[in-house]
């Protein structure tokens, strides 16, 4: 794996650090949960980052928590898919492999 990934928070934003399942795994994508101040939810932010030369699709264990994120009101995913098999505008895959990793985020409602 990479170096790993910055993620900034203001000192002042109360959150706190998740530990989903598969945190332990090869994925590299750090979670939070943003403690909302005026009882509106408190939003799951998440960041993942795959490596352009990575030639498998999307890890198992992003995808696992993905899922487990994903029970989250409020869910936020930054990063870089790097998937130049997947066509993100026209939610089509030119490659079979890439399908679970597209209909993961349909699944998840992401866009």
């Amino acid at each position: 794996m990479g170096e790993g990934i910055p993620f900034y928070i203001k000192k002042w934003i109360e959150r706190e650090e998740l530990s989903l399942s598969n945190s332990h795994e090869q994925a590299e994508s750090p979670w939070v949960r943003i403690k909302d101040q005026g009882n509106k939810g408190n939003p799951v932010v998440g960041v993942y980052y795959r490596p352009p030369n990575q030639g498998e699709p999307i890890d198992e264990a992003f995808l696992l928590q993905l899922q487990e994120a994903s029970c989250s009101q409020a869910l936020i995913l930054l990063g870089d898919f790097n998937h130049p098999d997947i066509c993100w505008k026209n939610s089509t895959v030119s490659c079979r492999q890439y399908r679970r990793a597209l209909k993961s985020m349909e699944d998840n409602f992401l866009s």
